[in-house]
């Protein structure tokens, strides 16, 4: 027998959903349209949600997200959740493409690789969980870039320099940023041997419901397997790994 859902925890969560961001102020009649509730409706909510901390009200009427949220979503580790939920089809996904799977999320700047499954069947791949890179050089890194708005993306690029870590790393500011937004496009982003002569990968974001890119998943393989085939037909399962783990840590927003 299935168990029955709850309505009102939808409707409040659908509520908490329509803000845009955590310093957005915004009224009950606004709150109300967004979420697709009556104004009454989303009024008995958003009071209730105001008595324990979960938004707070202006002197104007209107309201924003509130300290228990952040709380609450400063305890969640990104990276250790999507990990705990996709392991399962990441196995599946590396025993299909005969090669490693990595699980990455951007933290400070930094690529901090959350998982890596899978046996390198036809070249050594030097990675291990928990490690912390520089994003602009790997398929992850720039998978992760791709969902930086342009002001942060050139922020981060003048950071610092751009080290080449084989004649293949692309060290030119414009020409990284270029690529960047080639991957927004092109919904993958691709390490022609930039970090190891011998490895080339394929990285694919994994999104929120708002289209937020919230992690990247990306396969590490043999260089002498980099072909416009290969590309296509692993993007292609990556892209579908990756929405499918987005439908399991989203499961009541499921993405197109």
């Amino acid at each position: 027998m299935t168990t029955p859902k709850n309505q009102s925890v939808q409707k409040a969560f659908a509520l908490l959903r329509s803000f845009r961001g955590p310093d957005e102020w915004v009224s009950n009649a606004e709150l109300s349209r967004r979420a697709k509730l009556s104004k009454a409706a989303a009024h008995r909510l958003i009071t209730t949600l105001e008595d324990i901390g979960a938004v707070v009200r202006d002197s104007r009427g209107a309201y924003r997200p509130g300290l228990v949220l952040a709380s609450l979503s400063r305890d969640i580790v990104i990276g250790d959740l999507v990990r705990r939920a996709s392991r399962g089809v990441l196995a599946d996904l590396a025993e299909q493409l005969h090669g490693i799977i990595h699980l990455g999320v951007l933290e400070n700047s930094m690529v901090t690789y959350a998982d890596r499954i899978g046996a390198a069947t036809h070249v050594t791949v030097p990675s291990q969980i928990g490690a912390r890179l520089e994003p602009y050089c790997s398929a992850l890194g720039k998978t992760l870039l791709s969902g930086l708005s342009d002001e942060q993306l050139d922020e981060y690029l003048c950071e610092g320099a751009l080290v080449a870590l084989t004649p293949q790393t692309i060290t030119d500011r414009r020409r990284l940023f270029a690529e960047i937004r080639d991957i927004r496009h092109r919904g993958y982003a691709i390490d022609d041997r930039e970090v190891y002569s011998t490895i080339c990968c394929i990285g694919v974001p994994i999104r929120d419901p708002n289209g937020q890119v919230v992690a990247a998943l990306s396969l590490a393989d043999t260089a002498a397997h980099m072909s416009p085939g290969w590309k296509d037909e692993v993007s292609a399962a990556l892209v579908s790994t990756a929405a499918s783990i987005s439908r399991k840590v989203y499961p009541s927003y499921a993405m197109q």
